[in-house]
């Protein structure tokens, strides 16, 4: 088939490897605008465009894609498929109508749940068993397309976001494959995906990454699993900013302390008081500081028992 890929992060990226090495023809690929990086603003090409270049594949950038020229360019191009994998922009109507086969979108997450821009990160942040990927037709709505093909992946139980993003990336590519075959052999029956059982996965920020130590232990234990590596889950050392990478959930022991509260910093054990049981610290970077393990940690800071972060 001839293919039309739109695509934009590093998570689009072994879709579109896919699709370079297989029997299938990847006209064009449209991809967000570059954007300056770094403190000297150097223009920098997205991790899509990178691997098109790479594949002498023909790049477009618009700022909207939703312009009639841009549309126009794209019926000049008369793809049999259009595939989108976190685009970064809303498919008009008009668009998702061009191709014979229609508009493709791989999402990372089972259908229908966790429609929106951060289904990856969510899953583990809400303690899921098992996520997946969801190949789906595309419509006018916000990840509301019928369903085409399925896989699940199993959670491993320290799992973060940016091992799970790594699983369904690599699952995302092979269910596209199999379902643009499915597609031209007539072998797959769209499903209505009906409503979500979870909430809409919104787009993560840095704000989110603050540690409310009110929260119960477990909450924090995948709060920080999920948004590592980005943004992270972080709190506050005499001013500074402490980053939480790892961390264990421990019973209560003792009297319950005020939320926040250093309970023991020695050798290599950092335990703090939450809202319900105890989080063992096992991998943190204050700032300024490289990641290092607990016990590197507590040999280059001396933290009082008792101190409140």
């Amino acid at each position: 088939m001839k293919i039309i890929y739109m695509g934009t992060p590093d998570f689009a990226v072994e879709a579109l490897e896919a699709l370079a090495s297989s029997r299938h023809e990847v006209t064009a690929v449209f991809t967000q605008p570059d954007k300056p990086k770094g403190r000297g603003k150097a223009m920098q090409f997205t991790p899509v465009k990178e691997v098109a270049l790479r594949e002498n594949i023909p790049v477009y950038q618009p700022k909207k894609v939703r312009d009639p020229e841009v549309i126009q360019k794209i019926r000049e191009l008369a793809p049999d498929v259009l595939v989108v994998v976190a685009f970064g922009q809303i498919i008009p109507q008009e668009i998702l109508d061009i191709a014979p086969y229609g508009c493709i979108n791989v999402h990372g997450s089972l259908l229908p749940k966790y429609r929106g821009a951060a289904p990856i990160q969510w899953a583990v942040i809400d303690g899921e068993k098992e996520s997946g990927v969801t190949t789906m037709q595309m419509d006018a709505g916000l990840d509301t397309g019928d369903m085409l093909l399925k896989t699940v992946v199993p959670l491993d139980e320290k799992e973060t976001g940016g091992s799970l993003f790594d699983k369904l990336s690599k699952a995302g590519a092979d269910l596209l494959l199999k379902t643009l075959d499915a597609l031209e052999n007539g072998t797959v029956t769209p499903q209505k995906q009906g409503e979500s059982p979870t909430a809409y996965a919104k787009m993560l920020t840095k704000d989110m990454g603050a540690i409310d130590w009110n929260r119960p232990a477990k909450e924090l234990e995948r709060l920080i699993r999920g948004l590592n590596p980005w943004p992270s889950a972080y709190t506050k050392l005499n001013g500074k900013t402490l980053k939480i990478w790892a961390a264990d959930v421990c019973g209560q022991t003792g009297e319950k302390a005020q939320p926040g509260t250093v309970l023991k910093a020695e050798k290599d054990e950092f335990l703090i008081q939450t809202g319900e049981k105890i989080l063992s610290v096992k991998e943190l970077q204050l700032e300024g500081k490289k990641r290092m393990d607990t016990a590197a940690f507590l040999r280059g800071c001396h933290l009082e028992k008792g101190m409140i972060l």
